[in-house]
């Protein structure tokens, strides 16, 4: 395609786009929250989304209310969250394999998670899928959650590769404001749990209704 831009690296989200797992990040975060004696609010739960374990451990404790320090409740909500994994780990259909097509086309691979570190190892892990990422960068590694850049232009910078030479895939407002930020091709494959508003999927270069369209070809398109 004449005037296309080279895409060289593609950078995953994993909560969303290879794990459907935002709603079981909401309940957990839930259940803690009246556990422990604080109010949650859906409007607690939408800015949460795509903050950081620093940043969303800190909204726990100074505006949802609860007495714990921030680092206490980023302990239990990660030992909560690996113990749902063991039972319940929804793989997103399609993104396995997604990842794997990638790779096999000779694209270089990361990933840009909220997640905290242990629970992109877990999940990675699970899906047989650490060996295909060169690269994975948690928020909690970065000065700030999405939808602030840094974790995608981190991932860049460890690729070595430049932003605008990276395809970027995500779910979430948060994310494509991120990955829009960071100046990469963004993929919307919109979230089927919290939809990001129409305004915000039109950041993005592609949107895609199911990951069997991911391809070499659906980056350039």
């Amino acid at each position: 395609m004449p005037g296309a831009r080279r895409i060289d690296a593609v950078v995953f989200d994993m909560d969303g786009v290879l794990v459907d797992t935002e709603h079981l990040w909401d309940e957990v975060r839930e259940e803690l929250t009246r556990a422990w004696g604080g109010r949650y609010t859906p409007e607690a739960q939408e800015a949460m989304m795509g903050m950081s374990s620093t940043e969303w451990s800190r909204y726990l404790h100074e505006t949802v209310g609860l007495r714990e320090e921030p680092a206490t409740i980023n302990a239990e909500v990660v030992r909560r969250m690996l113990a749902r994994y063991e039972t319940e780990l929804p793989v997103v259909p399609g993104a396995p394999e997604a990842v794997r097509r990638l790779a096999d086309a000779g694209l270089r691979l990361a990933l840009a998670s909220s997640s905290n570190r242990e629970l992109i190892d877990a999940v990675l892990h699970r899906l047989e899928l650490s060996s295909s990422f060169e690269v994975t960068v948690s928020s909690e590694e970065v000065a700030r959650g999405k939808p602030a850049p840094d974790v995608y232009l981190e991932a860049a910078r460890r690729l070595g590769v430049d932003p605008s030479h990276c395809a970027a895939v995500e779910d979430s407002a948060s994310g494509i404001r991120a990955a829009h930020a960071a100046g990469m091709r963004v993929v919307a494959y919109p979230n089927r749990h919290y939809p990001p508003a129409s305004e915000v999927v039109a950041l993005a270069d592609v949107e895609l209704e199911s990951l069997a369209g991911l391809d070499a070809g659906a980056l350039v398109s």
